[in-house]
């Protein structure tokens, strides 16, 4: 009798240390509370996120792989071997929906060319909740995750994200490595036409929650410190 393959589900996190029952809805918690087999971004993250979710939930009937950015294509197949035996997966990247700016993408695609269902789950994206908020066009943008370090390639790199904004009327996102925010904010006030609008949307959904959407040149008025902070910049020329 052939096995009925089990699920992948798509397990979204919290976007920074605030309690996940506050932003996670109740069929997250239910999926943690009957999976024992986790691919995950760090094994100990993971299992904090867990205990969070499923306090009841034994930590010693958890299975858990790794996968990120040192893990080898080959690798990925066993991962699911699980799933190929009946059993549910669960994907939980470090922060927000696995699959989006996360390595969880290639066991997904994995997933698919095994036959797998593959179950997203209803969690924070930083990504969308930042266009929520920013005013900007909704029906056409796009995630150019990070941009280079150097700066003369950065200021042509906005340039050039600038102008595909104009010419496409197409909202352009990025990131920055959290200490490295305040020089981005500068590097963007400073390369940018005056009224280009920027939005910096910074720890979405915590307490310290900032949002606020200005042209590039009144960003250079207003003070707001990043350093360290999980921040989400989006320009609409």
């Amino acid at each position: 009798m052939k096995t009925l393959k089990g699920n992948l589900y798509l397990i979204p996190c919290t976007l920074g240390e605030n309690s996940p029952l506050e932003v996670l809805p109740l069929l997250v918690k239910k999926a943690v509370e009957n999976i024992d087999y986790y691919i995950v971004e760090h094994e100990k993250s993971a299992r904090r996120f867990i205990k969070a979710v499923a306090s009841k939930k034994s930590q010693n009937s958890l299975h858990i792989e790794e996968i990120n950015k040192f893990t080898k294509p080959q690798d990925i197949p066993q991962m699911l071997e699980p799933c190929l035996k009946g059993l549910d997966v669960g994907v939980i990247s470090d922060a927000g929906c696995p699959g989006i700016a996360d390595p969880g993408a290639a066991v997904v695609a994995q997933a698919h060319k095994n036959g797998i269902k593959v179950v997203p789950l209803v969690g924070p994206s930083s990504i969308l909740l930042a266009m929520m908020a920013s005013g900007f066009n909704g029906q056409n943008f796009a995630f150019n995750g990070y941009l280079p370090i150097d700066k003369a390639e950065r200021k042509a790199k906005i340039k050039q994200l600038e102008k595909r904004s104009i010419q496409d009327n197409q909202s352009q996102l990025f990131i920055e490595t959290p200490y490295r925010n305040n020089q981005m904010l500068e590097s963007l006030t400073t390369a940018l036409q005056k009224n280009t609008d920027i939005c910096v949307a910074c720890d979405i959904t915590l307490s310290t929650e900032f949002i606020r959407t200005e042209s590039a040149q009144n960003w250079k008025r207003i003070k707001v410190d990043l350093h360290k902070r999980p921040t989400m910049f989006i320009i609409q020329g």
